[in-house]
């Protein structure tokens, strides 16, 4: 299934779900239809489902048991409720948490590399993650970001999971257990200031907590399966996965590339910390997935040919569109603030 937040005419925040044919010779479903209301369409087949993706979440078996049964009655021709949107919001628009991993080895290989640094060995022994803002996510369409931010914006092409049981220490034998479905992630970020304030060796802070973008919905595994990759650390999905910055193709990837798979992500974060419903997971940046990488192997070359090189980044006015096979393409227009402020870079007093 895929499943949606949107904003309705009403100006209510509601939970939807795109009906999709049976799957199709790749054995990937297509939406066919105009999305349906889930707790309307439910209310007309005598079900109760609660009106919003938090809500839905934390009845998640039993909410997916209901939606399979509006899915089912729509393919049979039942009339529902079709979602008035106004406009499409995050699949979650308020997680309880959000982390995003860092799995993709080729990423994580080539950005050191373009920067001079060796292959840190402890990649290899287990996964990390960091914490960004949970309140500064959005869904598709603008993203209105500050001046300091436009100082070498970037995205970056991830996936994401969003947990739909609740948990704690985790083992990735039973994690997929625990995953309601993946989505499109653009882990925004502002490079200027990511460096400037990683040099205190606390992480990234106000260069990436100004947007996280999700969409443009949720799957379920179970549509997923035909490109499932199973293996004994968890599962890889076998999805395709590119950009595109003002309609130029400029990254190609797969999340069937993960060196760390998102069982073991689960298994790390879960380790002695409570895992809830809505809470979400990114997977880190594919390999070619953001700018600081691309701009980084091309300035290599450059040197290497004797010929200058002029970095690219995102600027107001550009479009970045993200798409993940299966998974729907999560666009984004970047605007400009429309107060003029800067962060202050004064000296300490001490």
């Amino acid at each position: 299934m895929r499943l949606i937040s949107y904003m309705a005419s009403d100006g209510s925040e509601r939970a939807g779900l795109l009906a999709t044919t049976v799957a199709g010779a790749d054995g990937m479903a297509s939406a066919d239809a105009a999305p349906l209301d889930l707790s309307l369409s439910a209310a007309a087949l005598g079900l109760a489902l609660p009106a919003t993706m938090g809500d839905l979440l934390s009845r998640w078996p039993e909410a997916t048991a209901a939606a399979a049964r509006i899915l089912s009655a729509h393919r049979a021709g039942r009339r529902l409720v079709e979602a008035k949107v106004a406009r499409l919001l995050a699949p979650v628009p308020h997680p309880g948490s959000c982390r995003d991993g860092y799995a993709f080895r080729q990423h994580v290989e080539a950005a050191r590399r373009n920067r001079g640094a060796e292959m840190i060995p402890e990649f290899d022994q287990f996964p990390v993650f960091y914490f960004t803002n949970h309140r500064g996510v959005v869904g598709e369409g603008a993203v209105a970001v500050e001046r300091d931010h436009l100082e070498q914006l970037d995205f970056e092409l991830e996936a994401a999971i969003v947990i739909g049981r609740r948990g704690k220490n985790i083992a990735a034998a039973e994690a997929e257990a625990h995953i309601a479905g993946l989505m499109v992630m653009n882990d925004f970020s502002a490079r200027q200031l990511q460096s400037e304030e990683m040099k205190l060796s606390l992480g990234p802070a106000k260069g990436k907590d100004f947007a996280t973008a999700l969409g443009p919905w949720l799957v379920t595994l179970d549509e997923l399966e035909p490109r499932r990759l199973p293996s004994p650390r968890g599962s890889r999905w076998d999805l395709s996965m590119t950009a595109r910055h003002n309609g130029e193709l400029i990254s190609r990837g797969n999340l069937k590339e993960m060196s760390w798979t998102f069982a073991e992500l689960i298994e790390r974060a879960s380790y002695g910390a409570e895992l809830f419903p809505g809470d979400i997971i990114g997977s880190g940046t594919v390999g070619t997935g953001c700018y600081l990488e691309l701009n980084g192997t091309r300035a290599r070359a450059a040197k290497e040919r004797g010929e200058p090189h002029r970095p690219t980044w995102l600027n107001a006015g550009d479009e970045i569109a993200l798409s993940i096979e299966g998974l729907g393409t999560l666009t984004n227009h970047i605007e400009r603030a429309p107060i003029d402020r800067r962060l202050a870079r004064a000296a300490a007093v001490g």
